[in-house]
């Protein structure tokens, strides 16, 4: 690595020369390829949808286009994070082969294979991507877990079962200090090799540099000439928003296929190699198979943000965006939220994000509209011309891309439509369409799991991903598809009316901006809908004045204005329209955090409705308790 202080000039020399681009017109035919869908209907009303255009040829493995781009730009930085210091750290497309080489030397010499994967506990680093790539290069598969189930855990219960399951060959925890805890937990259900990021450790940990020491090219280059479409390059363990995590076996085919799909939607990154600035975690499949293998496949460079959209943590990710501008932004809602405040707020920040910026994307969970309208504002603020605000749908068992909205569209919510080699499958069920899924980016199943591979394809090898869809126009399929929420969560009232939780959380959440960051929608069986709030305490605080120092949260909870705000937010609601299934008639703001012990949330943000109903039921009975001092209730008209 290098320090890239010539990295840096560079980059505010592009920015300074692409500051004013944005007040020409937006070509959008220069960026993304036209949607085209074909549909099939079946006499029994089930639909087929596909794009009509054929997926191109893909190489048989990720390991391909690292060693493309090392010998194509070898100076081209691939990789870049902050050094203790705070300095830019650079690792280069040639280095970054020649370490992966090393790395994969020492795999294959600690007789490493396909039964005995890499397992990383740490976030986002060099040395991460590194091990990372090394092993999916000679066929070891990789498993990144989530560092939450580390170090926010406090019965380390799942990482205990994905060791368990895995039998790992090797273990890397970046800091074993840190890790320590976990490690420990793990001493009896492993004999795996231990890894640290720096030196030696009490844990009885080896450095990392231990591992890149030489590299035995004859054995790298046997052991990547066997890698094919169906090795298994990872498992990545869902993060439990419909249940317990499994392992989801991906497969080689599935992320070079899925990298191909995105190059025929986006074509304009075969020419513009991107640029990103990026937080999202590597043991979820979209900051891993689809912001990681982007920047690989199109010789890219990701600056690795060591921010995440927390109030303790946010500083981070702005100081990265006021220094290194991206060319595409890729975020969840709740990043965006953040976002747009601090872009509102902050006009040379503004500036610089919006410079180069080809495409924001959005994922993960719906986008509210106020935050769409919000960044639509900015950009023709900042730039003259509106930057496209694009989405896509898809799981970690597909790799992820399923669907794609390469096309701006209206509003909020659009998840476009099939990409190339995607074909789905949409059934009747009550008053929503259940979408399955099947293509080259579909896993094979879950790791020594048949009986949940079983249950989770039809009888046509459709995969039951369990959302739901509804077309935006469905007399013009190429209009897009948008999401319509999980076929789970959706329930009846006791009057027998549907109500659409998907819809009511996104109408909610903007209503009840900026108090809530979510919201759960409570009513199976009753007579009305009702809903429990997560919410944003300093945004909370910001309504009620001048508080003391060291007012605590649930003052701040209780503050009128608060409460206030809340009625405010459900009278629109009700005024709005759509009757009683699409308003709540009470709220209640929680004062606990969603906990990711108890799956009620996900490292990135989604909300699991259904464990927090279940976990949270006596709060749930106490929406329903009349004059119950905590509820804030809807007046009467």
């Amino acid at each position: 690595m290098v320090p890239c202080g010539w990295l840096r000039a560079r980059v505010i020399a592009s920015k300074r020369a692409t500051t004013h681009t944005g007040h020409m017109k937006r070509d959008l035919n220069d960026l993304f390829a036209a949607p085209m869908t074909a549909m099939e209907r079946r006499a029994d009303g089930t639909l087929l949808l596909r794009s009509r255009s054929e997926l191109g040829a893909y190489p048989a493995s990720m390991g391909t286009y690292l060693e493309h781009w090392a010998n194509v730009a070898p100076d081209r930085p691939f990789l870049a994070e902050r050094d203790p210091r705070g300095e830019w750290q650079v690792l280069t497309y040639a280095l970054a082969r020649r370490r992966v080489r090393r790395v994969a030397t020492a795999l294959l010499g600690n007789a490493l294979a396909a039964r005995r994967p890499v397992i990383v506990l740490s976030d986002s680093s060099i040395e991460h991507a590194i091990l990372m790539l090394a092993a999916m290069h000679v066929g070891i598969p990789s498993v990144s877990v989530s560092p939450a189930y580390s170090l926010a855990s406090a019965d380390f219960a799942k990482l205990r079962a994905i060791v368990s399951l895995v039998e790992p060959g090797l273990i890397y925890a970046d800091d074993p200090g840190r890790y320590g805890s976990a490690l420990e937990s793990l001493r009896d259900l492993h004999s795996a090799l231990l890894v640290c990021r720096q030196g030696r450790s009490g844990a009885g940990a080896i450095g990392f540099q231990e591992l890149d020491v030489h590299e035995n090219g004859y054995a790298v280059d046997d052991a990547l000439a066997r890698v094919g479409p169906d090795t298994v390059a990872k498992l990545l363990f869902t993060s439990g928003s419909t249940g317990e995590p499994k392992g989801v076996i991906n497969t080689q085919r599935m992320l070079v296929s899925n990298q191909q799909a995105r190059a025929q939607c986006w074509p304009f990154l075969e020419r513009e190699a991107p640029t990103l600035v990026d937080w999202l975690p590597w043991s979820h499949t979209f900051g891993a198979n689809h912001n990681f293998n982007l920047v690989l496949r199109f010789g890219g460079t990701m600056y690795i943000d060591a921010g995440r959209p927390t109030p303790s943590q946010f500083s981070v990710s702005l100081a990265n965006l006021r220094e290194i501008a991206p060319t595409v932004y890729l975020n969840v809602p709740r990043g965006y939220e953040m976002l747009v405040s601090a872009l509102e707020a902050d006009t040379e920040l503004r500036g610089v994000f919006f410079s180069r910026l080809r495409v924001i994307f959005y994922a993960a969970a719906a986008l509210p509209q106020y935050l769409w309208e919000a960044l639509t504002e900015l950009s023709v603020r900042a730039t003259g011309s509106q930057v496209p605000l694009v989405s896509a749908w898809g799981a970690t068992e597909t790799a992820p891309l399923i669907t794609d909205c390469h096309f701006q569209a209206a509003r909020s919510g659009c998840i476009g439509v099939p990409v190339p080699g995607a074909t789905l499958k949409l059934l009747p069920s009550g008053e929503k369409l259940e979408v399955r899924v099947k293509g080259p980016y579909v896993t094979p199943g879950y790791y020594k799991r048949p009986d949940l591979t079983a249950q989770n394809f039809d009888e046509e090898g459709f995969y039951r991903i369990g959302d739901a869809v509804r077309f935006v126009d469905a007399a013009h399929p190429e209009n897009g598809l948008l999401f319509d929420g999980r076929i789970s969560e959706d329930f009846k009232l006791d009057s027998g009316t549907w109500v659409n939780v998907t819809a009511l959380r996104l109408r909610a959440t903007s209503a009840l901006a900026p108090v809530a960051q979510d919201v759960v929608v409570a009513g199976h069986d009753r007579s009305s809908v009702r809903i429990l709030i997560f919410p944003n305490i300093a945004a909370c605080a910001s309504l009620c004045g001048g508080l003391p120092s060291g007012t605590s949260p649930e003052e701040v909870l209780s503050h009128q204005n608060v409460r206030a705000h809340v009625v405010s937010a459900l009278q629109k609601l009700r005024a709005d329209g759509g009757g009683s299934s699409m308003h709540a008639v009470a709220a209640l703001l929680l004062r606990e955090p969603a906990s990711i012990d108890a799956g009620e949330v996900t490292d990135k943000g989604y909300i699991n409705q259904r464990k927090v109903l279940h976990r949270r039921s006596d709060l749930v009975a106490r929406l329903y308790t009349e004059h119950a001092p905590d509820v804030i209730m809807l007046p009467h008209d």
